[in-house]
């Protein structure tokens, strides 16, 4: 029996999705993007990240194309912040919703990322649902390289577990789990997914998988029959961090969407017009797209 009849979905593609590309894809098809992804049926969005320009000049737009974010009530638009002046940035634009701070499992990841070790990367995410909440606004925490780290390698699912307790003390809005660099299989999600969730207790669990290896997918399904309750995905499977090497791409969002659906878990977003969408990102990047389902004929 499955713990969720339905799934919310948050697009990464404007943020997660490209950032880790050579070209720069111009503001005013960042901004298309989002568009197709409110007609689509997304209702959370991930817009930009508020970071050193020179270290991700992908996003160097960010208060450019916050500006023009289409005014919806109803659309929550997330902006990904990794310090106090990412916050102060973000929340200066008056358009973002929510703060989607970043914590790290590893100190060697988290010094390369960040900056900082992994313990002060707890504290940074603490204090940035702090300045959220202060300002009216949203704060959630996401625990990156929760599955495997690129320089560290394995993570122990008890250092999950603990940094999901002391963040959840934040009360953030979830708690999201990040397999960075796509190294998660299925019975390690379910445990992790099961864990935390007994250890945040009411707090939403919120999943990110990386399909590196091939084990996206699947993972996303683990966690949801664990009853995680929100997914992220990338229109097209695009995505990489500029600071994990080999890092491929995210879950793609019309393959998760058509095995969600397919299995009676409802999402809300419509897959023909996300096969579209997909469609004119091929265009836009050039060259075909990782995801599966929007390059296989239509079915039924």
């Amino acid at each position: 029996m499955l713990k969720n009849q339905a799934v919310e979905l948050v697009e990464v593609g404007p943020r997660d999705g490209l950032q880790n590309e050579a070209a720069i894809i111009s503001t005013a098809d960042k901004l298309e993007l989002i568009r197709r992804a409110i007609d689509y049926g997304i209702r959370r969005i991930e817009v930009t990240s508020f970071v050193n320009p020179k270290k991700v000049p992908q996003l160097a737009d960010a208060e450019e194309l916050a500006a023009m974010l289409p005014d919806r009530d109803d659309v929550t638009y997330i902006g990904l912040v990794l310090n106090r002046r990412g916050a102060e940035r973000a929340l200066a634009t008056g358009r973002i919703d929510e703060l989607g701070a970043v914590c790290v499992t590893s100190d060697t990841f988290g010094v390369r990322n960040q900056g900082q070790s992994s313990d002060e990367s707890l504290a940074a995410a603490i204090g940035i649902v702090g300045l959220a909440k202060d300002a009216g606004r949203v704060g959630q925490i996401t625990i990156a390289t929760a599955f495997g780290c690129p320089f560290e390698g394995r993570v122990s699912i008890d250092r999950v577990v603990e940094m999901a307790k002391r963040a959840a003390d934040a009360s953030p809005r979830e708690i999201a789990l990040a397999d960075t660099i796509g190294v998660g299989v299925p019975a390690q999600v379910s445990e992790m997914v099961g864990r935390v969730r007994e250890a945040v207790g009411d707090l939403p669990v919120r999943v990110h998988f990386h399909n590196t290896r091939g084990t996206g997918i699947a993972n996303v399904w683990a966690a949801v029959n664990e009853g995680a309750a929100t997914v992220d995905a990338s229109l097209g499977g695009l995505g990489g961090c500029p600071f994990a090497p080999g890092a491929a791409g995210n879950v793609a969002t019309e393959d998760v969407i058509y095995m969600l659906e397919g299995s009676g878990i409802a999402t809300g977003v419509a897959l023909p017009q996300v096969v579209g969408a997909a469609d004119w990102l091929t265009g836009v990047m050039g060259r075909p797209l990782p995801a599966m389902v929007s390059r296989a004929p239509a079915f039924p």
